[in-house]
């Protein structure tokens, strides 16, 4: 019997609602034991309203200081205004504003990201100066691998094409916080690319060279090059914007905000 109860508070209510329930259970029974040990004991009855109203004030006053919260099911409110609880909505997401930054005077900065599917993946990067302006993007097709294989094979070619191109003032930006990692830990590189990644370090040991992360929100232009590059062949370098990255861009250049929401 007693297992049977406790099921109720099992039942998928929201957690403000659950210890609203569990709290009117046990005072149901509080009050149970106590008019029977009145009548046993002081040979006093006690009236069943007083008993329920002592029940909703107990209960009402655990469903308010709890710090559980509610949700938007209607069975779950109607319980806590039975009770007189105050509902505790959900906590609501936390807004992060994300802009994309030009480098410093003299560098270049390149941001770059991969992407995969069941059947290929692919990287891609853009090279933009101090002024937010259009230097070079390229997108690659990297065959059947992973994502963070991608994302790897994009800051590798980026590094090459800023070698080759002279540009020694080299800041490297991608969303991939494993990749910024694989820079102070070459442990994280796979065996197949740790003769590319070391050359690649040889490179940039000879540069000004920084890696940072960014949010998903603020590397558009990367993530769009990504994504085409999934249906390229070879890798394919743009000396002028693509048209499929012209908005992405124009945000990026007079500093427009993309917005990231994340739970609490």
């Amino acid at each position: 019997m007693k297992e049977d109860v406790w099921v109720i508070c099992n039942k998928g209510w929201n957690p403000q609602c659950k210890i609203v329930i569990t709290a009117a259970i046990i005072n149901i029974f509080n009050a149970v034991w106590f008019a029977r040990n009145q009548t046993r004991f002081n040979d006093k009855v006690s009236h069943w309203r007083s008993a329920i109203s002592v029940i909703i004030s107990n209960t009402s006053l655990s469903g308010n200081l709890t710090n559980k919260r509610a949700s938007s099911a209607m069975a779950d409110f109607s319980i806590l205004k039975k009770f007189n609880v105050s509902i505790h909505p959900p906590n609501a997401p936390q807004i992060i504003e994300v802009i994309w930054s030009p480098p410093n005077f003299n560098w270049v900065k390149c941001n770059t990201d991969g992407s995969a599917t069941a059947t290929s993946s692919a990287c891609g990067g853009i090279f933009r100066d101090k002024h937010a302006k259009f230097l070079l993007c390229f997108a690659e097709n990297t065959s059947l691998q992973n994502a963070y294989h991608a994302e790897l094979m994009g800051a590798m070619r980026a590094i090459e094409l800023a070698s080759s191109s002279n540009w020694n003032y080299l800041w490297l930006e991608c969303d991939s916080a494993l990749v910024v990692n694989a820079f102070k830990n070459k442990y994280l590189i796979p065996w197949k690319l740790r003769n590319r990644w070391e050359k690649c370090l040889s490179s940039v040991s000879k540069m000004n060279f920084v890696v940072s992360h960014v949010y998903r929100e603020g590397n558009c232009c990367a993530d769009l090059l990504a994504n085409i590059g999934l249906s390229l062949s070879h890798l394919k370098i743009w000396m002028d914007i693509p048209n499929c990255i012209k908005g992405a861009f124009g945000r990026d250049r007079l500093g427009m905000p993309n917005y990231r929401f994340v739970n609490p």
